[in-house]
């Protein structure tokens, strides 16, 4: 059962419940211009009795819920995109997953970055509220040229970040993400292992979710999505009754 956490204005809960039973409300409701305010009225009442029904309590959800378990996000990187210095502040205001992986990775960051492309592509227009860092854990080899082409191929909200060896590897303590990188050195080659889990805070850079399933071969995107969508709706969206009236 869906839920709201707790704080949560009413307003948004509605919205964010009903958008996760129903689909997409706003477009549901454009379709119903014709019907008078008296009839919109009754609409809302059915919506809010309905949405209390399902969205009473906490919020359930489909990821592993890790809220007040780490940190706040916390970082000093240079962006692959335009080479300049930036930190969790710039970031501000989005929800943000924070991905660490590196570009020669033969199978798990492109199945991964795929699948979180397909969770984007879901949220629509929602997903401009969402970034997704991917932190270099390879920077002897990604480039910022390198990581830049390579980021922007699973779409814009993706953004490359790379630091230098101290930067990454007090980020990764920080958040509890294991990784290795060993040259190659007489005859064995260049490895690299990391974790594969998604850490997403939310728009105030608390650490809210784990999501696990998205190296996988079944992930679970639709989950993702509507956590990601209730993530976005808890953190200021337009109330529920000034999105009702504005498509009447």
């Amino acid at each position: 059962m869906w839920g709201c956490a707790a704080g949560t204005p009413l307003a948004q809960c509605l919205m964010a419940c009903v958008t996760v039973f129903t689909g997409r409300l706003p477009s549901a409701i454009a379709g119903l211009r014709g019907l008078g305010r008296v009839a919109m009225a009754m609409l809302m009442l059915g919506l809010m009795v309905s949405g209390l029904a399902g969205c009473g309590g906490e919020a359930q959800w489909h990821e592993t819920d890790v809220t007040g378990s780490l940190p706040a996000l916390d970082f000093t990187m240079t962006r692959a995109s335009d080479g300049k210095t930036v930190t969790a502040k710039d970031f501000a205001g989005k929800v943000v997953l924070l991905y660490f992986g590196y570009t020669f990775c033969p199978d798990i960051c492109p199945l991964t970055l795929a699948n979180v492309s397909r969770v984007l592509r879901n949220l629509g227009d929602k997903a401009k509220d969402v970034r997704v860092l991917f932190i270099t854990v390879d920077p002897n080899r990604d480039t910022l040229p390198v990581l830049k082409k390579y980021t922007e191929s699973f779409g814009p909200e993706v953004v490359g970040l790379r630091g230098n060896a101290d930067q990454i590897a007090a980020l990764a303590k920080r958040y509890r993400v294991a990784y290795s990188v060993t040259p190659e050195k007489d005859g064995k080659p260049y490895t690299v292992t990391h974790s594969s889990a998604i850490y997403v805070f939310d728009q105030t850079g608390k650490v809210r979710l784990l999501i696990t399933s998205m190296a996988s071969p079944a992930p679970d995107v639709d989950g993702a999505t509507a956590d990601l969508g209730m993530l976005i709706y808890q953190g200021g969206s337009p109330s529920f009754w000034q999105r009702l009236w504005q498509m009447v």
